[in-house]
């Protein structure tokens, strides 16, 4: 009988252990586990910043619901939430040095930036137009088949065909201002932007001409 209820009392305690145990690495994940991006709050701090934090409104340069009217910023609209986190953090390293991202980007928590991506993510985007139609067909099959002789890939292969990207991966282009991409592929080309080893080298395989051309074509994307 002492056998019997030494063993079950054995049993019970492993058993116990293993709960414990569970339980424990259970909290731990949830304490590691970083909280769910708020879009109202993402929203707030887009449209009206963070005076006590000198955090100025994103809306202010980049325009209403990220729908930016100036080729000197881009459409944030309808944007991949992971690649916009992403783009906030890198702002904060040398990899992506701005005078003015850097500052605002360095004053937001890594809830601010999820957040706010969040907010973008589920604006919808407005659509832009191709300005040069000598250039057209150029940018066409740059953007669609890349540059076999520069070793240059199908911008289509990334970004997809629509220029609607990939979550988590490659961003949205459809739409952008052709001011705004060229300037980005010739920071890439000059080393100035040091955020993404493909399109640094990709850059530095092509023309003014060639960027002008494809960041033409992109614009016109739907």
């Amino acid at each position: 009988m002492n056998r019997v209820f030494l063993s079950l009392s054995k049993s019970f305690s492993v058993v116990a252990l293993a709960t414990a145990a569970m339980v424990s690495v259970a909290s731990a994940n949830d304490a590691a586990a970083p909280a769910k991006a708020d879009p109202l709050k993402g929203a707030a701090l887009y449209k009206d910043g963070d005076a006590a934090r000198n955090i100025t409104a994103c809306a202010s340069c980049h325009g209403e619901a990220g729908a930016s009217t100036s080729g000197m910023y881009p459409k944030l609209a309808a944007q991949h939430a992971g690649y916009v986190a992403k783009q906030l953090n890198d702002f904060t390293t040398p990899a992506r040095n701005n005078a003015i991202m850097s500052g605002f980007a360095k004053a937001m928590t890594e809830k601010d930036m999820r957040d706010v991506a969040a907010y973008l993510s589920l604006q919808k985007s407005k659509a832009g137009a191709a300005k040069n139609k000598d250039t057209a067909e150029l940018g066409k099959s740059i953007y669609r088949a890349g540059i076999a002789e520069k070793n240059v890939p199908a911008c289509a292969g990334c970004h997809s065909p629509n220029g609607a990207g990939i979550p988590a991966q490659f961003p949205r282009l459809a739409g952008q201002h052709q001011d705004y991409t060229l300037a980005q592929l010739t920071a890439f080309g000059k080393g100035d932007r040091k955020n993404s080893v493909q399109m640094t080298t990709i850059s530095k395989r092509m023309s003014e001409d060639e960027m002008k051309a494809v960041s033409d074509y992109i614009a016109g994307l739907k």
